[in-house]
């Protein structure tokens, strides 16, 4: 990023925003500022970012093409996006999908690799590769013991570009 960079952070709770302003404020990161939103509908302008960060955010949204509609949206011609999150490799039963404790922890709302890979091109992303990490198996057992969750879902990294050339 370099001193001229700028960083805007988005979480949808006042209590993280107030955090990560303190942090910043801590470590006299100037070039950063905090923003109260959610990820389907985010507070930054048309072709702002060169880059979105996401780190487990996507797999809580239960509107994932609003998601990617939205990075497409905020990021520049050429822009990238570059997330790591949770994706479902096998299809999660129904009483995980229905389990509020899971949808919190990540792994009852996780989407299929095919169904966020369409989502992103939908959304006009080209250069799509999701990646999914079989040593993650390894601790998200943890998350849910006795659940066998790690039968369905995995740790992956999501890359995507914007375009350079187009109308948006």
């Amino acid at each position: 990023m370099g001193p001229t960079g700028r960083v805007i952070g988005v979480d949808m709770t006042p209590d993280m925003v107030s955090k990560a302003r303190r942090n910043a404020a801590t470590g006299r990161f100037t070039n950063v500022e905090f923003r109260l939103g959610e990820i389907e509908h985010l507070p930054v302008a048309d072709r702002t970012a060169d880059v979105i960060i996401s780190n487990c955010v996507i797999n809580l949204s239960p509107d994932k093409p609003a998601v990617f509609r939205e990075a497409f949206r905020v990021l520049k011609r050429g822009g990238r996006l570059a997330i790591s999150d949770v994706v479902a490799t096998a299809e999660l039963p129904q009483e995980m999908k229905d389990d509020l404790a899971l949808i919190a922890g990540c792994i009852g709302n996780a989407a299929p690799i095919a169904d966020l890979e369409a989502a992103m091109r939908d959304a006009g992303f080209v250069d799509v590769r999701i990646a999914p990490k079989d040593a993650s198996r390894t601790f998200i057992k943890d998350w849910a013991p006795g659940r066998s969750v790690e039968d369905y879902v995995q740790s992956a990294t999501i890359e995507a570009v914007k375009p350079r050339g187009g109308c948006c």
